[in-house]
């Protein structure tokens, strides 16, 4: 079974269970809204590419799915920096992937590692160091695979190869989850330990908020009247 397709399965079990609820409150999803997308990316994904014209074609669950998550969450970001910052992150990413596929082997048979496994992984990167917040983080990931895939897919038409382009096809699913869940979780468990840190004695006795904004507890306590 392909990459892709297991660490859609580990997800769909760690919503189930509850384990990814942190994270889903980061991203503000829901549990139904994260296993409805799951299905449809793994269930998308068996759908044969739609033509597009031209020897152009897309995957359903490979890049459409996945770019529609992206909007819907760039969407609820909570400003308008998070959302340049996130499309600045996801250009980066993207860059760097594309990058990435220039040096590698032209034979990708011979290396140890798919180069899918090391574009999703380069590009979860990127998008942690850039995207910041969790939701940022996961979308460029995602974003980021997708644009080097769609720049790789332009260049290959104007150089006139004779293969088919299949956007969201030939194994970018493995890399595009890979780099989103990479992503995210490096967002999250780096956030934690930076937060756990900045709540230690000059911030005893507050409370953390998303994106480790702390207020004093104290100042926000009501002061209750001395009895007489």
């Amino acid at each position: 079974m392909p990459l892709g397709y297991i660490l859609l399965v580990v997800v769909a079990l760690l919503v189930v269970f509850g384990v990814a609820q942190r994270v889903l409150d980061r991203l503000r999803l829901t549990d139904r809204q994260a296993l409805l997308f799951v299905a449809a990316i793994f269930i998308g994904s068996l759908i044969p590419d739609i033509p597009l014209g031209g020897g152009w074609s897309v995957n359903i669950g490979g890049a459409l799915v996945p770019l529609g998550l992206c909007v819907f969450l760039l969407f609820k970001a909570g400003t308008a920096w998070e959302k340049w910052r996130t499309i600045l992150a996801s250009l980066l990413a993207g860059a760097g992937v594309f990058a990435l596929g220039r040096f590698l082997p032209a034979e990708p048979e011979n290396m140890l590692l798919d180069p899918n496994y090391l574009y999703g992984l380069a590009a979860g990167l990127i998008a942690y160091l850039f995207g910041r917040s969790r939701r940022g983080a996961f979308v460029a990931g995602i974003l980021g695979v997708l644009l080097a895939d769609a720049a790789q897919a332009i260049l290959n038409a104007i150089n006139g190869t004779p293969t088919g382009v299949a956007l969201g096809g030939g194994g970018v699913l493995d890399a595009t989850v890979l780099s989103g869940l990479l992503a995210v979780l490096l967002a999250e468990g780096i956030g934690e330990v930076r937060e756990r840190m900045q709540g230690g004695s000059e911030n005893r006795g507050k409370t953390t908020f998303d994106g480790g904004e702390f207020v004093d507890v104290h100042a926000e306590r009501v002061k209750k009247p001395h009895d007489k």
